[in-house]
């Protein structure tokens, strides 16, 4: 396999925007998902029409280990990770204490733990050649508390950090970290939350519309990118630093209220 992007929670949503986007400009695939059936049909679809090689691994990231499955596998078979893309997450809607605990410590094993290991596991290899690129996607999210969705907002706000500070530990290599924040999108994402009836999600954007955002900018290694966002949403978040923070408070819960 060469050029090589491993990406995760690539059977929906911008997850697999970002295989076709990368398959389109002749990378090879490694993806990764729970559903071993969605990731077989992908394969055989983005290798009859683009002609490159796709491995599948079908694992449930929010499971202690997982990442090292993965990264075993991927060793076993002796690829190379150019690319490293971590796009797996889910949300949750509701009040932290009504939530089922089980779901919510899924959700910070997912968007941080497994993030955090995957990312461990593969970089000291991109720094031994001195090269890669990784992806981390996040969420406009990790801007402000989010009061409805306490954890989630908890974790993207991680995510971003995260990949913040690694970028700069690693400024003196040829390796870039780039994180990709985008607004309501047209995933599985608000379903699964319970955010699909919210007024955040009657505007979302194509999935594909941020993947492309995301990938231009992890090949020109930036920093952040924001995608998604309507005019009234880019002013929201433009204000957030001067907002009284009990004042953002509200807006938020009321905007994640059916």
């Amino acid at each position: 396999m060469k050029n090589t992007a491993l990406i995760t929670g690539a059977s929906s949503g911008i997850g697999k925007e970002l295989a076709f986007i990368h398959a389109e400009k002749g990378g090879d695939l490694i993806i990764v998902a729970r559903r071993a059936e969605k990731l077989a049909a992908l394969k055989n679809e983005i290798e009859t029409k683009h002609s490159v090689d796709v491995m599948t691994i079908a694992k449930d990231l929010s499971v202690p280990g997982a990442a090292k499955e993965i990264y075993d596998e991927v060793k076993t078979a002796g690829v190379q990770v150019d690319y490293l893309i971590n796009n797996a997450g889910f949300g949750l809607r509701g009040k932290f204490h009504e939530l089922p605990w089980e779901r919510q410590y899924q959700m910070m094993q997912l968007n941080m733990i497994a993030l955090s290991e995957m990312t461990y596991l593969f970089l000291p290899e991109m720094v031994k050649r001195n090269s890669g690129k990784i992806l981390n996607t996040s969420s406009t999210a990790s801007y402000m508390p989010g009061p409805l969705q306490a954890v989630y907002y908890a974790t993207k706000a991680y995510a971003t950090f995260f990949g913040n500070a690694l970028a700069e530990e690693l400024h003196d290599t040829n390796i870039s970290v780039t994180t990709l924040m985008p607004g309501a999108t047209e995933t599985e994402f608000a379903q699964t939350a319970d955010m699909h009836k919210t007024e955040m999600f009657q505007k979302a954007v194509s999935a594909r519309s941020v993947a492309e955002d995301g990938y231009k900018a992890m090949l020109k290694s930036k920093l952040d990118v924001v995608s998604g966002l309507t005019f009234a949403q880019k002013i929201m978040v433009s204000m957030i630093p001067l907002t009284p923070k009990k004042m953002l408070l509200k807006q938020i819960r009321q905007m994640q209220e059916v």
